[in-house]
């Protein structure tokens, strides 16, 4: 008995037509009523009642279906999870992520990742949430690490939520504190500062000018327009100061004096998001898993 002739016989079964089978299993049909029939001499048995126009199982075509649709299944789940792990020898994830992220979280989880998967290669594609959902909905990226709430109207995503994180003030350390009051910068403090600013479609930079905006003032720019690395450049040469996430600061060395906002203070939430209508290649279902875990 082979795999191949189960193939086909189960194909008749559900078509309970030999021409359909054959189209269905791309074979010619002599060929496919060949193997029927040699499948039928080895277990010694009729299959099938062959009158005009009509095809029917026999009790022992009715006994072998679902014993070879089983066999069937079991050779899809085998294959299926030798691919998997083939994919974590070698292949590659497609990931997104904000600049501000590639900065604070992701270094030490892609080190992992690649300590434990060196055959794995990891493509980076560094952009605004916004970009990333459009990248994600197209097909471009497996994962991308976004910031909360989505975009509107954005595409059918499955998101999780990863971690809530503060915001913070940068400023040169030989430049005053703004306000200079405790428990840290107030957003009205800000007023009349010269800021230092992120391009448009910076999440931060949304964010930054949406609260300046709810304290009741509009914010002045000394510099806009840059990514993370520039504004940081930016502001350790004195031209102002600057919101940031938390581990972005903690990174970013010497050179910045690190101030908290004061309470209730910024946050955003940072997500990790793929299409919900197409699972992960298994490679990068083990690097979400990492992240989630780290």
């Amino acid at each position: 008995m082979q795999f191949q002739q189960l193939q086909y016989f189960v194909a008749v079964a559900e078509t309970r037509h030999f021409t359909r089978a054959a189209e269905l299993v791309h074979v010619a049909q002599p060929s496919l009523s060949q193997q029927i029939k040699t499948l039928e001499r080895e277990l010694g048995a009729d299959l099938f009642l062959r009158a005009r126009g009509n095809i029917t199982l026999t009790d022992a075509g009715e006994a072998l279906l679902p014993l070879a649709r089983r066999i069937l299944a079991d050779a899809d789940t085998a294959r299926h999870e030798v691919q998997e792990l083939v994919q974590l020898r070698s292949g590659r994830v497609r990931l997104g992520a904000t600049p501000s992220l590639c900065t604070g979280l992701l270094p030490d989880v892609l080190r992992a990742f690649h300590d434990r998967y060196p055959g794995i290669q990891l493509l980076i594609e560094e952009s605004g949430s916004h970009d990333l959902v459009r990248e994600l909905a197209r097909g471009a990226l497996d994962l991308a690490l976004i910031v909360l709430p989505l975009p509107p109207a954005s595409p059918a995503l499955t998101t999780v939520e990863l971690l809530r994180e503060d915001l913070v003030v940068v400023s040169s350390p030989e430049a005053t504190v703004p306000g200079r009051g405790r428990g840290g910068v107030k957003i009205a403090d800000l007023e009349g500062e010269r800021l230092v600013m992120f391009r448009h479609g910076y999440d931060l930079r949304e964010l930054t000018v949406a609260a300046c905006r709810s304290a009741g003032f509009e914010p002045g720019f000394a510099v806009e327009g840059g990514e993370m690395d520039a504004v940081l450049g930016f502001v350790r040469a004195g031209l102002g100061v600057a919101v940031v996430p938390r581990m972005v600061a903690a990174r970013s060395g010497r050179g910045l004096r690190v101030t908290p906002l004061a309470r209730p203070g910024l946050h955003r939430t940072i997500a990790l998001a793929h299409r919900s209508d197409v699972a992960p290649p298994r490679a990068a279902r083990e690097l979400q898993r990492m992240l989630l875990e780290r």
